[in-house]
């Protein structure tokens, strides 16, 4: 290395420790500046308490009523002094004025001497206030790069400025949502690793498996058809994905029509007749005759799951109850089952994405934790709302509620879609 590259090599060293420097220095200042604007902020607070406190006292109006004639008071001396001021400035220049052109003069002069010395005075609590926008400008830069772990103190440098504590309590909110969202993704990505890492695993072991010569047919077509449910695993879940970005999104197709909803609950509950009766499974159906504005195709999506669902988690032998009634404003469906039932802490959390209630849940018992995150979002789309009401090892009771009229407006209603009848049946 020459000695140019070297001096030009300090040089770069030199100025690294000096923005170094300058940073360390302007955090410290920034610190010191919210630790300042902190315990002011801590301090109006107290002083709002206490004024909240004892406004209804008799000697707390009479002492404040007190403090601001006082304040008047001492307004007025200083325009006077100021106009005392201005009288002999005018009258040390001799100015020949008539008595009321020199009246004039020394009212506005002292004025003039007036405001002068307010905002020489001013000028000391500019300092903060110059803090305080610097925090402000620091906060949205920080924002901007992705940290969202930003609170800014509601008060402005010592003044009672409504409007500016609402911009600052936006940005604090803001802050905070985007750091919600950035939690959630971080979550998001993490599942989604986790769901797709699982079946891939399983695939490439039984890949490696199939290679041994020495297995047997029925090995060998054991280990194939895992890898078929295994992909099969992962082309749903990449489907469900695929359907709830587009909900998300607000512009997946939504078309609004007439619909009667008793027969599209029947034909559905008749094609998963199988399902059902595999496993012995008592199904009952309880279904008034209603019609509701809506889209059938996602409709049929938040049945199926439900219905689903409800077999998953019932043992064989045990039973499933699907009613609907309207009161004449919204239709009420309800899948109830005497299965495994969900704990009070998991139905806090059974609509959010990749939650799965049933921990142990293994390839032949489960799917990916999006499918009442999907009915969740359609039932919304709807205008409509989802529950749930279980007891664990008891059973559980899921109730959509829909709207007779459609949710959103300006759709185009289609003719009414009947469901072909395939006869009742309990």
């Amino acid at each position: 290395m020459s000695n140019r590259e070297r001096r030009q090599r300090r040089r770069e060293l030199l100025e690294r420790d000096r923005e170094q420097n300058k940073a360390w220095r302007r955090m410290k200042r920034q610190e010191i500046a919210a630790a300042r604007l902190e315990k002011a902020e801590k301090k109006r607070k107290a002083r709002e308490e206490r004024w909240y406190q004892e406004k209804d006292d008799p000697a707390f109006s009479f002492w404040l009523r007190v403090r601001i004639v006082l304040f008047m008071l001492l307004i007025l001396c200083s325009l006077a002094i100021c106009w005392i001021g201005a009288y002999y400035i005018t009258h040390s220049l001799r100015w020949n004025m008539q008595p009321l052109v020199g009246q004039l003069v020394n009212s506005v002069l002292g004025f003039v001497i007036f405001g002068t010395i307010i905002s020489i005075v001013s000028r000391f609590g500019r300092g903060k206030q110059r803090e305080y926008w610097q925090m402000v400008i620091d906060a949205l830069k920080r924002i901007s790069k992705g940290d969202f772990k930003v609170s800014l103190p509601v008060h402005f440098g010592g003044g009672g400025d409504k409007g500016w504590g609402e911009v600052v309590q936006s940005i604090n909110n803001m802050a905070a949502d985007l750091d919600k969202m950035e939690h959630m993704r971080q979550e998001f990505i993490s599942n989604v690793s986790h769901e797709i890492q699982s079946p891939l695993t399983s695939i490439t072991g039984f890949a490696r498996v199939l290679r041994e010569e020495q297995l047997t047919p029925d090995q060998r077509n054991h280990y194939l058809n895992i890898i078929e449910q295994e992909s099969v695993r992962l082309s749903r879940l990449s489907e469900n994905m695929l359907k709830l970005a587009s909900l998300d999104s607000e512009k997946h197709p939504f078309h609004a029509a007439p619909l009667r909803l008793d027969k599209q609950l029947q034909t559905l509950i008749l094609a998963c007749e199988p399902q059902w009766q595999g496993k012995n499974l008592e199904m009952s159906v309880d279904l008034k005759p209603v019609t509701i504005e809506a889209d059938d195709d996602l409709l049929s999506q938040v049945w199926v799951n439900l219905l689903h669902n409800a077999i998953k988690f019932t043992p064989e032998g045990g039973s499933i109850h699907v009613t609907l009634e309207t009161d004449g404003r919204e239709a009420v469906v309800s899948v109830e089952d005497t299965g495994i039932g969900i704990s009070a802490e998991d139905q806090a959390h059974i609509f959010e994405r990749f939650f799965k209630a049933d921990k142990s849940r293994t390839r032949s018992g489960g799917g990916s934790g999006l499918g009442l995150s999907i009915i969740q979002k359609i039932v919304q789309m709807h205008g409509g709302s989802v529950s749930v009401a279980s007891t664990l090892g008891d059973g559980t009771r899921m109730t959509v509620r829909l709207p007779v009229a459609a949710a959103r407006a300006g759709q185009k209603q289609a003719p009414a879609q009947d469901v072909p009848d395939r006869g009742a049946f309990s």
